[in-house]
């Protein structure tokens, strides 16, 4: 599908990623953006849309699908990450609940609240944003790790339905981003602009998978060799 003229609906669309995403595609030419963030007040983003949207409460969600029905593609971005002090912290269980309402609940609600949107709509596109630690699991981040590979597994089931009516469901992988989410972390990041321009690009040139970065890259091209980066991580990542 085309960039230019699409209605696109994005969630978390407030800061990091989703406020490039709401940015790139203005500057594509998207007729309209909706920004779904949890409190409208104070989003004052030049050419957007604000709509009131929590993925974790699905009245707000149906409020937002029944108010945006001219949407065409679907940004499931909003995402949290929490840190562990190891895998066997006490307190992993309920992190893990927290994150998965969110990372895949969270992105389940959203999409089975618009998919018949998109239908109406000539088919479109979904965009799940995905990360490389679908295939990589690093341990202070392992609860947001298995969010990240159920939220993977559940694209894949998705694009498949999809496909009959017509929409493109596209899995969007990275690594670490250069946002405020990962200002504590000091090691290399990828810009969120270059990761937009890549997951739009991809929209229009109907591709299903987009690896962002070059790490992510790597990872999912070492998942069928002898020694997959799962197993053998790189002492910086």
């Amino acid at each position: 599908m085309e960039i230019k003229n699409s209605i696109a609906f994005v969630t978390g669309a407030n800061r990091g990623l989703g406020l490039v995403f709401a940015q790139e595609l203005l500057a594509r030419g998207a007729a309209k953006v909706y920004a779904g963030v949890r409190n409208t007040d104070g989003v004052d983003i030049p050419g957007v849309v604000p709509v009131r949207l929590d993925v974790t409460d699905p009245a707000s969600i149906a409020l937002a699908a029944a108010r945006c029905t001219d949407v065409n593609l679907l940004v499931n971005n909003a995402g949290i990450a929490r840190i562990l002090d190891s895998t066997l912290d006490p307190g992993v269980i309920d992190m893990a609940r927290e994150i998965f309402d969110t990372n895949f609940y969270g992105v389940i609600r959203v999409s089975q609240a618009f998919a018949p949107t998109l239908a109406r709509n000539g088919g479109g596109a979904v965009i799940n944003v995905l990360s490389d630690a679908t295939w990589f699991s690093r341990p202070f981040l392992s609860a947001y790790s298995a969010s990240k590979s159920a939220a993977w597994s559940y694209t894949n089931a998705l694009r498949i339905e999809l496909r009959a009516q017509g929409t493109l469901v596209q899995g969007l992988h990275i690594s670490f981003m250069d946002t405020d989410m990962t200002a504590g972390f000091d090691m290399a990041k990828t810009s969120p602009r270059l990761v937009a321009q890549r997951a739009l690009d991809g929209v229009e040139q109907g591709r299903e998978e987009i690896t962002a970065d070059d790490f992510t890259a790597m990872v999912k091209a070492s998942l069928g060799s002898a020694q997959p980066v799962y197993l053998d991580p790189p002492a910086i990542a």
